[in-house]
């Protein structure tokens, strides 16, 4: 009888054991067998946050998986809503452009393939010029002075551009990737640099080494300026982010979200936010932006269709996502 009860206990452990894994194997059914974040530029905070986030959710899950040097968020809600990346990176402002069918890199298309995981940070519209150029303010800047902004198709360079012209501020535009305009700067070449990135700005933070750098900020009267032309908020960068400030700078900002292809598998989505929503100090020590990537900022997304993977993490736990539909 004893054995009787040994055998029947071996039997349902088995049984156990087997529909444990087929379990897994149902839950991991139709995972990728890799994926690609798109973030933007070297030298920029997507491009150090999507490396680390990417290495991090690889060694979480057992996918590969790895970052991509891109345009930015332009071109990374293109390259999600096709399929080329499995996820990305972007800007509120980028994706209502992609969504309503006025991306610069596809007039008139509607790239509705793209879907929101959950908020990243802040992306403050900062400028920095060498302390030897006299610049130290937006009145400061020369008509033809050259400032760089970024890639194209940046958020930098898209919007940028024309908060400088909303302040009549006249110059000759330049793209290039971070590092690039940064050694440019340095090397006499631009007058200014607008950026676009989750402080602190590694060029600027590079630059500062080698250099005197004045970080340049909005007066009351410039601020109220791009308050109501642009879909921006106030954003103020401590004195503390950089050795070249002595007290706070004002600039404003636009927020940022993961995005995913609306196609992935809801399991694969739903782990992939799960562990970045749960390892926040894992996330922080990969890049201190994301101090802001948890669900208290869901709220900011009234653009993009939340992945129903990502839905039904936070749902199950208690969050609010009516800020925005879930995709069917």
């Amino acid at each position: 009888m004893h054995k009787l009860r040994t055998l029947a206990f071996a039997s349902l452990s088995v049984t156990a054991l087997l529909s444990s894994s087929l379990a897994i194997a149902e839950d991991r059914a139709g995972w990728p067998s890799n994926f690609t974040i798109g973030t933007a530029s070297q030298g920029g905070t997507y491009f150090a946050y999507g490396s680390g986030w990417s290495n991090f959710i690889a060694e979480q899950t057992g996918v590969s998986g790895g970052a991509e040097v891109t345009g930015g968020p332009v071109q990374n809600m293109a390259l999600v809503h096709t399929g080329d990346l499995a996820f990305g990176m972007t800007t509120m402002g980028p994706a209502q452009d992609a969504v309503e069918g006025k991306s610069p890199l596809a007039p008139g298309m509607a790239m509705d393939n793209v879907c929101a995981m959950f908020p990243l940070y802040e992306t403050p519209f900062s400028m920095a010029a060498l302390a030897g150029s006299g610049i130290k303010s937006i009145s400061d800047i020369k008509p033809g002075a050259r400032i760089g902004f970024g890639p194209a198709g940046s958020s930098s360079d898209e919007y940028f551009p024309k908060m400088l012209e909303s302040l009549g501020v006249e110059f000759e535009r330049r793209n290039g990737s971070w590092d690039d305009l940064g050694s440019q700067m340095q090397d006499g070449l631009l007058d200014a640099v607008g950026f676009a990135a989750g402080i602190p700005i590694p060029t600027v933070s590079q630059l500062e080494v080698q250099t005197e750098v004045n970080i340049i900020g909005f007066n009351e009267e410039e601020m109220a300026t791009i308050l109501k032309t642009f879909p921006v908020s106030e954003f103020i960068i401590p004195a503390s982010t950089y050795s070249s400030l002595t007290e706070d700078s004002h600039a404003v900002s636009m927020w940022n979200f993961a995005v995913a292809n609306c196609d992935l598998p809801d399991s694969f989505v739903y782990e992939v936010t799960k562990l970045t929503m749960e390892n926040n100090e894992r996330m922080q020590s990969i890049h201190q932006a994301a101090v802001t990537s948890t669900p208290e900022h869901l709220d900011k997304n009234t653009v993009l269709p939340w992945h129903p993977g990502a839905a039904r993490y936070f749902t199950e736990n208690g969050h609010n996502i009516d800020s925005a539909p879930i995709k069917d």
